[in-house]
C-alpha cells in the first residue's frame, strides 16, 4: 500500500464489494450469515441513513477495509448513537493504518450527525484491535454482553 487509503461511503455500485468484505470479516469469526441477508443489510444501510453508514477504505485501486456503524437510539445516551458492527481490513493490509483510518473517518460523520458517541464488542482472542481501539478513544467498559438469536423459518 504506498498512501494512507482514501475513506469512501458504501455507494449503490460498491455493493458486492461491501459483502465481500463482510463474508472474510464474519468467516474469520467463524459467523456463517447467508450472502443473500448481507447484501439485504448492505442494500438497506446504502438506501436510508437511519440505519448508521457503511463506509470503504481503498488503496491501491482496490477495496482494503470496511467498517459499519449502525445507529441506535439510545435512553442510556439521550440520543443516537453508533454501535460499531462490523470493523475489518485484509490481512495483508493490516499493520498499514487502514484500520485507524477507518475510525478517524466514522468518529467524524458520526459527530457530524450528532450522535453521542460510538460503541463495539471486541471478540475474544483479538487483543490486538484492542491497542487500535484505546489509541482511538475508545475505553473498556465493565460490561458483560449477551444475545439471544431467534430461529427463523427458512
Amino acid at each position: 500500500m504506498s498512501d494512507a487509503p482514501s475513506i469512501q461511503p458504501v455507494a449503490p455500485r460498491d455493493i458486492e464489494t461491501a459483502v465481500a468484505l463482510l463474508e472474510a470479516q464474519l468467516e474469520e469469526h467463524e459467523i456463517v450469515t447467508a450472502r443473500d441477508a448481507l447484501h439485504a443489510v448492505v442494500r438497506e444501510v446504502v438506501a436510508d441513513s437511519r440505519h448508521g453508514f457503511m463506509l470503504l477504505a481503498w488503496a491501491d485501486d482496490r477495496a482494503v477495509g470496511l467498517a459499519y456503524a449502525a445507529a441506535h437510539l439510545s435512553a442510556e445516551h439521550g440520543g443516537i448513537i453508533g454501535w460499531l458492527e462490523e470493523l475489518y481490513v485484509l490481512p495483508d493490509s493490516r499493520g498499514r493504518g487502514v484500520g485507524g483510518a477507518l475510525l478517524r473517518e466514522i468518529a467524524i460523520r458520526a459527530q457530524a450527525l450528532d450522535w453521542r458517541g460510538l460503541e463495539l464488542e471486541i471478540v475474544a482472542g483479538h487483543e490486538r484491535a484492542v491497542a487500535l481501539y484505546q489509541r482511538n478513544g475508545f475505553r473498556p467498559q465493565a460490561r458483560a454482553r449477551f444475545s439471544r438469536v431467534f430461529d427463523r423459518p427458512d
